[in-house]
């Protein structure tokens, strides 16, 4: 049996697709990008890397965190592309997903200093500032989530904390595919994140985050024909494998290591290929399902995760130990 390899927080890759893909003259926006670590960020980078125009939503809390580290060129490493060129995102939007429109703000967000001098941030107002920056657009990226008792075992979980994780993660899914498509052209993709929990029991990953990603995949494949038939667009998830990306390093925290660092070195110990995961490869496959090569791919969810999902047995277990 191969050894496992050695853990490592490293995120890119050498392979990319954006020589073969030309996505010139497509508008992609992406939503939930606030940094360069996770995946959002490694779609757009390949997106860009075809010849598309990057637009994001942010989170209001970390926007100007977000904006400044752009000016500063906190992310430049992170933005090279193939040809030795940086990635451009043409214009960044202040987006809570959780709001549809305008009157679902409630007065302490909107008197919450984090949200002050923002307008427009609800999913229905960044629509339409999109429909008049841009007109169409081709592609949307949904690679948010949140689940503010993601810590908690389900059985601890509060009906109110299980319910903001499928308003953040899930419903915030189908709420974008409303409002953005009628404004998408026909062809276009829209793409989501989920994880193996959905349909897996993932211990610490908790807070009804495993039941807003089962309903995430769900609502891909109903919104895939409903969508699919009413604007002539594709809708597909990715299943990805375990990143140490900011948002994936803030769940929970072991004796000795963070609840991501477990995972990842649980699926390189268990996965067929025994290798790293990078963003980028998250976000080669992103270009893929977002590209033309992927005009008859619709409702499925896409496993990039080196086969661990495939798996119905751990094999470094104990249970296992003296078994050649």
């Amino acid at each position: 049996m191969r050894p496992p390899a050695r853990s490592s927080s490293t995120s890119k890759s050498q392979l990319s697709m954006g020589a073969s893909i030309d996505l010139k003259g497509k508008v992609a926006f992406i939503a939930g990008v606030a940094d360069s670590t996770g995946y959002g960020w490694a779609i757009a980078k390949a997106l860009a890397d075809a010849g598309a125009t990057i637009i994001v939503g942010t989170w209001p809390p970390v926007l100007k965190i977000f904006e400044m580290g752009m000016r500063r060129g906190s992310f430049d490493d992170d933005s090279v592309l193939s040809d030795g060129s940086k990635m451009t995102i043409d214009k960044i939007y202040p987006l809570d997903a959780v709001f549809d429109d305008p009157d679902d703000v409630p007065e302490d967000v909107k008197s919450n200093k984090r949200y002050a001098g923002l307008d427009g941030f609800t999913i229905s107002e960044v629509a339409k500032q999109v429909e008049a920056d841009y007109g169409k657009i081709d592609i949307l990226v949904h690679a948010l989530a949140n689940g503010p008792e993601v810590v908690k075992p389900l059985l601890e979980t509060s009906r109110k904390g299980y319910l903001a994780a499928s308003s953040a993660s899930a419903y915030s899914m189908v709420s974008l595919v409303q409002k953005f498509g009628p404004i998408m052209n026909e062809g276009g993709s829209v793409l989501s994140l989920t994880y193996i929990a959905s349909e897996a029991v993932i211990p610490g990953y908790g807070g009804g985050m495993s039941s807003a990603k089962a309903q995430l995949e769900s609502d891909t494949r109903v919104l895939a024909f409903e969508a699919g038939r009413k604007w002539g667009i594709r809708v597909n998830t990715i299943s990805a494998g375990p990143l140490k990306s900011r948002a994936a390093s803030a769940i929970g925290k072991g004796t000795e290591k963070t609840f991501i660092e477990y995972v990842i070195d649980y699926s390189k110990a268990n996965a067929p290929l025994s290798q790293d995961l990078y963003s980028d490869d998250v976000g080669n496959s992103g270009m893929f399902l977002s590209s033309p090569l992927a005009r008859t791919v619709t409702g499925i969810t896409m496993y990039v995760d080196n086969g661990l999902h495939a798996m119905g047995m751990a094999v470094d277990s104990k249970a296992l130990e003296g078994r050649e």
